[in-house]
């Protein structure tokens, strides 16, 4: 029933970070592997997989900072560190649960509270307790600890959610099916793939890092693409090629376009949980050559359309 925080070495608020790096020191240098013949380094492991499998778990290290479990995970004594009360020898008095003289058998409320009598069946009145009386059951052996991974994904797959493959510290390949509103941050659990220990091994957390696109951008469950057109599409108008997560589609462009009209191309975005998809928003950018000498000679003879900032007051 050691205090978890001391077998480690670390103080009770002590950050989840801190924690894993104490951990990993000290199951590295009491491995069974390196320590074949010192049973004690064994069993120092054992303790310390246990103290951490308690402190890495959000919910146990709280109920144990409260007093409601012990080191070993267990549920604390509902009567504090000991019985009897304050009476002589640590028993209890018939008067504690009758009348003056009264012989009480407390045994049914003990039953309720335990689960069952002492043993050998003795019952509870004038006395101590029978030596059987609170024993608790030896907690499981811990798991390893989880190994962490980052798993860097191309922004076109994870918009699409395309099969990623993996390799394990073991060797072993998974190819793993992304989630739907996959993101930057999110982690995938896999059972059984982290660091081995006396419960059997620990599970492996993969963190997804979505890579930048050199042409799509995200925006929620949408991508936005700043789309380069002709002058003569811009004006004229007409179907183009433009490219999507998925393969490229044909767009129409109205007629007389100008730069900065966003089309929007339906269900071309990122997957959403609810099964839906975002759209893909396309913006028209005009592209204008440099060096045309034709183009130069028209707008030499051309009026100009008017003036676009007059909205601007200029």
């Amino acid at each position: 029933m050691a205090d978890p925080y001391s077998t480690l070495g670390v103080a009770r608020g002590a950050s989840e970070a801190d924690i894993k790096k104490a951990y990993r020191k000290l199951a590295k240098e009491l491995h069974p592997d390196r320590n074949k013949d010192n049973p004690k380094a064994s069993e120092r492991f054992s303790q310390v997989t246990s103290a951490y499998d308690l402190l890495s778990d959000k919910d146990k290290r709280a109920r144990f900072d409260r007093g409601e479990i012990d080191g070993d995970g267990n549920p604390a004594s509902p009567f504090g560190a000991g019985f009897g009360g304050g009476h002589p020898g640590g028993g209890f008095r018939s008067q504690d649960f009758g009348g003056a003289g009264e012989g009480v058998d407390v045994s049914d409320l003990f039953e309720g509270l335990f689960g069952g009598r002492t043993a050998g069946g003795a019952g509870f009145g004038g006395g101590g307790f029978s030596s059987g009386f609170g024993r608790q059951r030896a907690a499981p052996p811990p798991k390893g600890a989880n190994a962490a991974y980052r798993l860097r994904v191309p922004f076109v797959d994870a918009a699409a959610l395309a099969p990623q493959r993996i390799t394990l510290a073991d060797g072993k390949t998974i190819d793993l099916k992304l989630p739907a509103g996959v993101e930057s941050g999110t982690q995938m659990r896999l059972t059984g793939k982290g660091e081995p220990g006396p419960g059997g091994a620990g599970d492996a957390i993969v963190t997804i890092d979505v890579q930048p696109h050199r042409y799509f951008m995200r925006d929620g469950d949408d991508v936005r693409l700043d789309l380069p057109i002709t002058l003569v599409e811009a004006v004229k108008g007409g179907p183009i090629k433009v490219p999507t997560v998925d393969k490229p589609v044909m767009l129409t462009v109205p007629a007389g376009s100008s730069s900065g009209r966003t089309l929007r191309l339906k269900g071309k975005g990122f997957h959403r949980k609810d099964g839906t998809r975002g759209d893909q928003l396309v913006t028209l950018m005009i592209d204008i050559p440099a060096d045309d000498a034709t183009l130069s000679a028209f707008v030499d003879g051309w009026a100009g359309g008017g003036n676009p900032r007059a909205d601007m007051g200029v």
